[in-house]
């Protein structure tokens, strides 16, 4: 178990301001505050973001294993969501993303990592790197944004508007917030892509093969939702679906083979 005061500080703070906001939301007889929310966030965040220093600055150079980038990809989620929650009513993302980034730095502490492909990058790689974190953090507030707005879907259709929904904008601003996050992640996926092809020796390596076919199907998945949003006017019910789906070709793409690569290849003997 590896020991991090600044991870479990993190992760107090965001589980305590996640019980104070759904305390808000919660309670009818008082207006909703988001200060002490934000005040939370904020410290968590920079606790965050030095839990995610230390597991990734090692001796022999970046540690890109499973946990330390997790820890890395949802520190840039909240701190996007933060920054943006000062012009647009985000907030209800926090429901979300503060419980997933506890959950993620404790089992970073309990699991342990192992550096198994610890390097010094060159600035061509790591612009690549950056640029795909970016994308897959913005489809990952996507995807979230999504989930809540499923949840207000199915709430209204069953006549159910009260409780958390009172919190949460109006369909219609949800859904635009929606395709503003999709746009943005889909320009980053591409520059991610394209950048992959030019600065990676051979991006169809035995290691890189699942991450690229993912990643690509997901480029798609997503284009084709743009396109139909733009052409045909896609929303609701059919909106939530293809950004679900292509944020879960995207896990796919990036956990799944960490997962794999780190987790079930290094526990067989064979």
């Amino acid at each position: 178990m590896v020991v991090s005061i600044p991870a479990v500080a993190a992760a107090a703070f965001y589980i305590s301001a996640t019980l104070y906001h759904l305390f808000q939301r919660f309670n009818a007889q008082r207006p909703a505050r988001h200060t002490w929310l934000i005040v939370g966030g904020v410290v968590g965040l920079c606790l965050h973001g030095l839990a995610a220093l230390q597991m990734l600055a090692t001796p022999a150079g970046i540690n890109f294993s499973l946990w330390p980038v997790s820890v890395l990809i949802l520190f840039a989620v909240n701190l996007i969501v933060l920054l943006s929650s000062i012009r647009k009513p985000l907030h209800s993302l926090f429901i979300l993303l503060f419980p997933a980034s506890a959950a993620v730095l404790i089992c970073s502490l309990l699991f342990g990592y192992t550096i198994v492909d610890a390097e010094h990058l060159s600035l061509r790689i790591g612009s690549h790197v950056i640029v795909s974190l970016l994308a897959y953090s913005l489809f990952t507030i996507a995807a979230m944004q999504a989930l809540l707005l499923a949840y207000q879907n199915w709430r209204l259709r069953n006549h159910h508007p009260g409780g958390f929904l009172k919190g949460l904008p109006p369909l219609q601003t949800m859904e635009t917030l929606l395709f503003e996050i999709i746009w943005a992640g889909f320009f980053l996926l591409t520059l991610s892509l394209l950048t992959g092809f030019f600065f990676v020796d051979n991006l169809w390596a035995q290691h890189l093969a699942h991450k690229t076919f993912f990643s690509m199907v997901a480029w798609l998945v997503f284009a084709i939702l743009l396109w139909g949003r733009v052409r045909l006017g896609w929303r609701g019910t059919i909106a939530i679906r293809w950004t679900l789906g292509g944020f879960a070709l995207l896990a796919l793409a990036y956990w799944g083979s960490k997962f794999v690569l780190e987790i079930l290849l290094n526990s067989n003997p064979g």
